[in-house]
C-alpha cells in the first residue's frame, strides 16, 4: 500500500530513494519533511519518493484515488488495518475503481513528545504545512510536460475521505495552501470530500470560514454526521475543558445549511452508526459484520462511481441513512 507521511522516521529525515523507513513512534510532533512511502508488510515499509509515487498512482489500473486522513489517537498500523479493509469493501463491489492512499499524521501514543488529544490538535494544525507542500508537488508534477505530456495526461479522479480529527489536518492543509502557496484561491481538484465523524467546529464549511476552501477545491462535500457519536462526545467535553464551546460537525452537520455553500451535502447516519461501531465512530466501513459494507459506505461508494450525491434531484442536500 502506498502511503504519505510527515511522521518523523528513525532514520535521517533526509529523504533517499530505496531506504528502509521505520516510524519513530515515540515522537510524535510533525515533521516539516514529507515522506513518500510504501508498505510492504506489516511494520516493513520503503520509502520510495514523490516521482516514483505519483507515477505509480498515474499508472494504476484504478480509475479513481481516495485520499484517506485519518483521526486522532491512531499510530501507523490502526490507520493501515482501516485503510486496507475500505480497499477490500471497494474491490468487492467494483474491482479497479478506487485506490486507496493514507495519509499519517503524527498522533499520541501516550509516550510520545506530545501528549493527549489537545496535543493532537496542534499536530494536526502543524501537519498542515506538510501537506500543503504535497498539494505544490502535485500541482508541478501534474502540469509538467515530461510527466504528463499533453498526448499522456494523467485523468485520475482524486477524492479525500477524512475521518474524525483528519478533517482539522483536511482543513488547515488547505488554509496553509492557500495563505502561503496561491495567488487567487484553490484550484478545483477533488471530486468528492466526503468529511465522517468531522471533529471540527460545526461552522466550519461556512461562507467566511477556513473550512470553505475545502468546498472551493471539491466538486461535492458530504458531511456524515451522528449525535451519539461516543468518540466526539469525548472531544467535545475536551474542548469544553479547554474553553471552546461549539458542537462538532461529526454531531450535528452543518450548523445552518443556508449558510455554506450550495455544494456541500448532509448525511445523518444517526440511526446506523452504534450499530456498526460500538463508539458510534468508525462507521464508515464494515457495517454489522466484518467485511461486509455497511449503509454509509454504500452512499460513499455510490458517490463515488457516479460523481453525484443525490443524482436523481439535483437540488437535494439532505438525507437520512436507515436500516
Amino acid at each position: 500500500m502506498l502511503f504519505i507521511t510527515n511522521r518523523f522516521p528513525k532514520q535521517s529525515i533526509r529523504s533517499r530513494t530505496g531506504r528502509h523507513f521505520d516510524f519513530d513512534l515515540n515522537n510524535n510532533a510533525a515533521s516539516n519533511s514529507v515522506f513518500f512511502c510504501e508498505r510492504d508488510a506489516q511494520d516493513h515499509y520503503t520509502e520510495i519518493g514523490s516521482l516514483e509515487l505519483l507515477k505509480r498512482l498515474k499508472e494504476t489500473t484504478c480509475r479513481q484515488l481516495l485520499i484517506y486522513i485519518h483521526g486522532f489517537s491512531n499510530l501507523p498500523e490502526a490507520v493501515f488495518e482501516g485503510a486496507q479493509e475500505f480497499q477490500q469493501l471497494c474491490d468487492n463491489a467494483k474491482k479497479d475503481e478506487i485506490l486507496v492512499i493514507p495519509i499519517i499524521w503524527p498522533c499520541d501514543n501516550d509516550l510520545g513528545v506530545v501528549k493527549d488529544y489537545w496535543d493532537d490538535q496542534k499536530a494536526a494544525d502543524q501537519s498542515a504545512y506538510s501537506f500543503a507542500r504535497v498539494l505544490e508537488k502535485f500541482i508541478a508534477w501534474r502540469n509538467s510536460e515530461k510527466h504528463n505530456p499533453e498526448a499522456d495526461p494523467c485523468l485520475k479522479r482524486i477524492n479525500i475521505l477524512a475521518h474524525s480529527m483528519g478533517n482539522r489536518v483536511f482543513r488547515q492543509t488547505m488554509a496553509a495552501w492557500n495563505r502561503y502557496d496561491l495567488a487567487n484561491g484553490v484550484p478545483l481538484i477533488f471530486r468528492s470530500s466526503f468529511l465522517v465523524a468531522s471533529d471540527i467546529v460545526n461552522e466550519s464549511l461556512e461562507k467566511g470560514e477556513q473550512g470553505e476552501l475545502i468546498c472551493h477545491a471539491s466538486r461535492n462535500v458530504v458531511v456524515y454526521h451522528a449525535s451519539d457519536d461516543l468518540a466526539l462526545r469525548a472531544s467535545k467535553i475536551s474542548n469544553l475543558k479547554n474553553k471552546i464551546a461549539s458542537r462538532r460537525l461529526g454531531h450535528t452537520g452543518p450548523e445552518d445549511m443556508a449558510l455554506v455553500p450550495k455544494n456541500v451535502f448532509s448525511v445523518d447516519c444517526d440511526d446506523v452508526n452504534n450499530a456498526y461501531d460500538l463508539k458510534g465512530h468508525s462507521y464508515f466501513r464494515s457495517g454489522h459484520i466484518a467485511g461486509k459494507p455497511g449503509l454509509v459506505f454504500d452512499h460513499i461508494f455510490k458517490t463515488l462511481l457516479s460523481g453525484r450525491v443525490f443524482p436523481d434531484d439535483e437540488f437535494r442536500r439532505t438525507t437520512i441513512i436507515r436500516e
